[in-house]
């Protein structure tokens, strides 16, 4: 270890094997270290026995869940747009070739009080009680100038940009205190409260309702990714997952950065990050030796002197023996629980997957509910989600920092 390097990465989180297997592409010396014995940091998957002992202490989980090694359980549970800058980058330095992907059954968004499908065919939108159907004549029209938009055509203008906020005079007025360029286009189309709480979140994907005081390019970007995304696969979402979980992602970048020359090296404790009289960083020490280096890049939890906490995530682990009720039976779902509908501050998720995607024996399903922190008490604050998931087999409450 006693050897210099362009650059040490500690952690073996999805986004430090990502620069990981760029930074030895592009022909640096990297050495890449991580405090456990296995791959993916916070964001890695675990057996039923490793999750077992993470939250109740022990490695031996009851007999009737099935085989601990059957199981893939994300710490950080996502499913992935199929058209999405991730997907670009796996494509693009062919990672896919070491993962296999499957799309995602269903998107569904609650809304007073029910869970809907989100409508993923022309068929489905004309079934969807989301909207009316004079109300849907007029998304219709929205979503026909959404997807036309370009900000490079000033024909496609019509005189408004979607980048800079407007005065609220430049358009009708209505009733709901938001003048700016975003909100004035649904105002023009004439969408009313519910249509727009549930294109915002359950299209867009926004996690509050901070974007309707934003110029509207972002959501533009959204809706257009969301429609790429969902005619990609052709399927009942825009989704896509790894087989045997997330953990496979950190995996599939550390065998390209080993491919180029990379130095890995796990379960290396008490990793000390180095500082010259400047402050400059000049190495990496763990057991007494001590790598060389020009740059480190690592996760958070390596220099918690360095890292400002921005906010909190709640999250429940559930394992159940049916999929989530409602939804179809899909064996893999994402379920958007919109802020308003909960009179909360921010969304809450349902996401649930299962043998489909290989992270659990067949006839179990993992099913996770997230939420941004309002509170100290998550199994509280995440009781509206449990109570859509049923009968649940076993359960984990967890809070982490972001």
């Amino acid at each position: 270890m006693d050897e210099e390097y362009d650059v040490i990465v500690l952690g073996t989180g999805l986004k430090e094997c990502i620069l990981s297997g760029l930074l030895s592409v592009d022909g640096l010396k990297v050495l890449h270290m991580d405090r456990n014995d296995y791959y993916g940091g916070e964001s890695t998957s675990l057996y039923l026995s490793q999750l077992w002992k993470r939250f109740r202490g022990s490695d031996n989980p009851p007999d009737h869940l099935g085989s601990t090694k059957e199981y893939n359980v994300d710490m950080i549970p996502k499913f992935m747009m199929a058209n999405g800058t991730l997907v670009r980058v796996l494509i693009h330095t062919n990672v896919t070739k070491y993962l296999s992907f499957k799309a995602v059954d269903g998107s569904f968004v609650y809304n007073k009080g029910k869970i809907h499908k989100v409508p993923a065919n022309d068929v489905e939108a004309l079934k969807s009680p989301l909207m009316g159907l004079f109300e849907k004549r007029r998304a219709r029209k929205f979503f026909i100038y959404v997807q036309d938009y370009d900000e490079n055509d000033p024909n496609l203008m019509k005189g408004w940009t979607l980048t800079k906020l407007q005065q609220k005079n430049s358009f009708r007025t209505t009733s709901l205190p938001f003048p700016l360029s975003f909100f004035c286009i649904y105002v023009k189309y004439g969408l009313d409260d519910n249509t727009i709480d549930f294109i915002g979140h359950a299209l867009a994907l926004h996690l509050d309702d901070g974007y309707l005081t934003q110029p509207a390019m972002d959501f533009v970007k959204r809706m257009k990714l969301y429609a790429e995304s969902l005619a990609r696969f052709q399927g009942g979402s825009p989704y896509i997952y790894p087989l045997y979980g997330l953990g496979e992602l950190p995996q599939g970048f550390a065998r390209l950065s080993a491919v180029y020359g990379g130095t890995y090296m796990l379960n290396k404790p008490e990793c000390k990050v180095e500082f010259d009289e400047s402050g400059k960083v000049i190495g990496v020490t763990s057991k007494g030796e001590t790598a060389k280096c020009k740059k480190v890049v690592c996760d958070p939890s390596y220099l918690p002197d360095k890292v400002k906490k921005v906010g909190k995530v709640n999250r429940a682990i559930c394992i159940m023996s049916h999929p989530i009720p409602n939804t179809h039976d899909s064996p893999s779902v994402q379920v958007i629980l919109p802020q308003k509908q909960l009179g909360r501050k921010s969304d809450m998720y349902l996401f649930c997957c299962s043998y489909s995607h290989n992270v659990a024996p067949k006839g179990k399903y993992i099913a996770f509910v997230t939420t941004e922190a309002e509170t100290d008490n998550p199994q509280e604050e995440l009781k509206p989600g449990i109570d859509l998931l049923g009968p649940v087999d076993e359960i984990f409450f967890d809070s982490y920092d972001r």
